[in-house]
């Protein structure tokens, strides 16, 4: 494995950044603490930095040379709301928050490439580090955009990566095309008549209902949809009732759907909607409806991403990327990036020994053996897009 030497020697530095950002974990757009530490490490780096872009978010330009090209290399900032289970030393201080999906990872691997490339990288050109608050649920990608990211930073390409329990450590995955699936949420309220769980005769009962309408939106992916789109719609919420004896008047049903395809996503808003009205209209009850879309699609353009892969090669060599993984069933508000600009978006093993877990996992930890390789695939990626043209 090629790795930096000098990002090698800073790794014991960036375990200290990482695990200081995981010890104060903060969720969308309330990354001050996050924001402020990025922007003054750029600072220190002797990097130009813009903060409060939608909020909390932090670009970071570093200029050499007199090319006019321009890239973007984006992490994210932010954390969840999960009550981390871990009892290192670095474990959350901030009780119900976690950085349980390696968001202090990626954050502190571009900030080792910052350093790096302000201090000995070669390229001609600008660099413009992103660091973007609110990818979970919430798109700060999109924020960012609409307060003009783009247009104030005009990159001609963008780039993401991911870290994946359970690849090995010095892997990576990237295609083109898709690599993430998007990502709507619906909110289901069924309205009927409450009264005496002794008298259910009286009433119109919701939680039967309800029963039906989930067991109904199973039968969506299985035979309204191709079979060879893949799809997921998860029912993870029902809400109703309070006490043994009463039938309540309402209950909710919510979750989430991912696919890949904009004609999928029409088509399961569409039959859900049916299915909740024809179910509620047969027994007689009510329905409040509600389908939003979140995230797009993480679409890889082909060229962005074949580099992507060419620069992963060069780290890790051909055996240790996957130049054809199968797509995510997840979701990333990188998408809104990607469908401003060209782009790809890239997985890097976070380690596939005893005692990995998953993302969004109350024990899960990110790897610190995969800082200087991240770090690396970064000054890899610059330096190769904006080489000198002798």
């Amino acid at each position: 494995m090629e790795i930096i030497k000098e990002l090698l020697e800073l790794q014991p530095e960036m375990q200290n950044w990482r695990r200081d950002i995981h010890s104060h974990p903060e969720i969308a757009f309330e990354e001050h603490r996050t924001a402020k530490i990025v922007a003054e490490k750029l600072e220190s780096f002797g990097i130009e930095v813009e903060t409060g872009i939608a909020g909390t978010g932090v670009v970071g330009t570093l200029k050499k040379g007199t090319g006019n090209r321009s890239i973007g290399l984006r992490a994210d900032l932010d954390a969840l709301l999960i009550h981390e289970a871990n009892e290192f030393p670095h474990k959350s201080q901030n009780p119900g928050k976690m950085h349980a999906c390696g968001h202090d990872g990626h954050t502190t691997m571009l900030l080792g490439a910052a350093k790096y490339l302000a201090e000995k990288g070669e390229f001609d050109g600008t660099v413009n580090f992103i660091f973007q608050p609110a990818e979970e649920n919430e798109g700060g990608g999109k924020a960012m955009i609409d307060e003009g990211l783009f247009e104030k930073y005009p990159v001609e390409s963008v780039f993401g990566m991911h870290n994946i329990p359970g690849m090995p450590v010095g892997s990576f995955a990237v295609k083109p095309g898709p690599i993430m699936a998007a990502f709507d949420i619906f909110n289901v309220k069924i309205i009927g008549k409450g009264g005496h769980a002794a008298m259910p005769q009286t009433t119109i009962d919701p939680i039967i209902i309800g029963t039906k309408v989930i067991d109904a939106y199973q039968s969506i992916v299985s035979r309204y949809i191709d079979p060879q789109e893949p799809v997921v719609l998860s029912v993870t919420q029902f809400h109703g009732g309070d006490a043994y004896n009463v039938i309540p008047n309402e209950i909710e049903i919510k979750g989430c759907t991912r696919c890949f395809s904009p004609k999928v996503q029409s088509q399961l808003e569409k039959q859900m909607r049916q299915i909740t009205e024809s179910i509620c209209a047969a027994y007689g009850a009510s329905f409040e409806f509600e389908f939003e879309h979140r995230y797009p699609a993480t679409i890889n353009t082909a060229d962005e991403a074949e580099l992507s892969g060419k620069v992963a090669q060069k780290i890790s060599g051909e055996e240790m990327v996957n130049l054809s993984p199968t797509p995510g069933m997840g979701s990333e508000d990188f998408a809104y990036m990607l469908q401003e600009k060209p782009g790809s978006y890239i997985w890097i093993g976070n380690g596939d020994g005893e005692g990995s877990c998953m993302i969004h996992n109350p024990g899960y930890d990110f790897n610190d053996e995969v800082l200087p390789i991240g770090a690396t695939y970064w000054v890899e990626l610059a330096e190769t897009i904006l080489a000198p043209i002798s």
